[in-house]
């Protein structure tokens, strides 16, 4: 195991895998991954872009981070759908573990995230607002591996 977690923070270090900002929701989020709740997760595609950060792979692997920075499993991407809002189905919203029962629910949830101050700052833009037509990535995964209790 010792080997394994060195070759995570060495030179050929798996990218993290986040969830939310640190806090109340990603721990939430978090725990929902490692219980099996949550096999799917859904961020805006504008994200990749200001990042310039590419696309997940189907086989990917990266290291799921808990609120206190520390590698609480290696999941392993298995699906990359891009979609507008608009289009997002009942089986993304119940995937995303969060409780959610219908596709309103899930959006209400979202938006409240993705209208967030946190967000905005990070996009760039302010007045970031989503709306059908905003181009989602979503990525279904499996725990491939759990490091240590998160």
């Amino acid at each position: 195991m010792a080997d394994r977690l060195s070759a995570m923070t060495g030179p050929h270090a798996l990218k993290p895998f986040l969830l939310a900002f640190p806090g109340p929701l990603r721990d939430r989020l978090v725990a929902a991954v490692l219980s099996g709740e949550k096999v799917a997760t859904t961020g805006l595609l504008a994200e990749y872009e200001v990042e310039a950060e590419e696309l997940p792979e189907p086989g990917e692997r990266s290291a799921l981070i808990d609120s206190d920075g520390r590698e609480v499993a290696v999941v392993e991407v298995t699906e990359v759908q891009v979609l507008p809002l608009g289009e997002v189905p009942l089986a993304l919203a119940l995937d995303e573990g969060e409780g959610y029962l219908s596709v309103a629910e899930w959006r209400e949830a979202h938006e409240g995230f993705w209208h967030s101050a946190e967000m905005r700052e990070a996009l760039g833009d302010p007045a970031f607002v989503v709306d059908d037509s905003t181009m989602l990535v979503v990525e279904r995964f499996r725990v491939a591996e759990r490091l240590q209790e998160g």
